[in-house]
């Protein structure tokens, strides 16, 4: 993992603070995470202290500190959603995966994201799942859906 933050870092040979976002983005693309590590070198190859970097990596909530796991599990929590039911979906993945909002699984097969919106209100409640949505759910859609993940698994 070192080698391919450093050569990311290569491609921003006389970057300043100004480039400290596309560089975090970057590296979590690549890597899948965050980490103290990549945090430490990003401060270093700026010339700012790790304290800033890792401040800034805290506030944006696309910056992850964990990797996803191999099913990254997104559910729709907007105004739309919540009316038709994504608590519901949220309670059912927690209590069946035993993960909460922002956790993978131990085995890291499965990561939990919810959000505010997706964008398709007229399909909520909708998860989607590695970019596959899922739509117009019911609680036995969405446990035959978990199923399948985890006998392909």
């Amino acid at each position: 993992m070192k080698r391919s933050i450093e050569a990311i870092l290569e491609q921003y040979d006389h970057a300043g603070m100004d480039s400290l976002i596309p560089i975090l983005q970057e590296i979590q693309n690549k890597t899948g995470c965050l980490n103290e590590e990549s945090i430490v070198m990003v401060g270093k190859h700026l010339g700012i202290p790790t304290s800033k970097v890792y401040g800034l990596a805290t506030f944006y909530n696309q910056f992850k500190f964990e990797p996803k796991g191999k099913f990254h599990i997104l559910v729709c929590n907007g105004t739309s959603c919540r009316l038709n039911g994504s608590k519901w979906i949220i309670d059912f993945i927690e209590k069946n995966l035993k993960i909460k909002n922002g956790e993978t699984s131990r085995d890291g097969t499965f990561s939990l994201e919810v959000i505010s919106c997706m964008g398709a209100c007229e399909s909520g409640p909708l998860i989607s799942i590695n970019e596959e949505y899922y739509c117009n759910l019911t609680p036995a859609k969405l446990g035959e859906v978990l199923a399948g993940l985890a006998e392909s698994e």
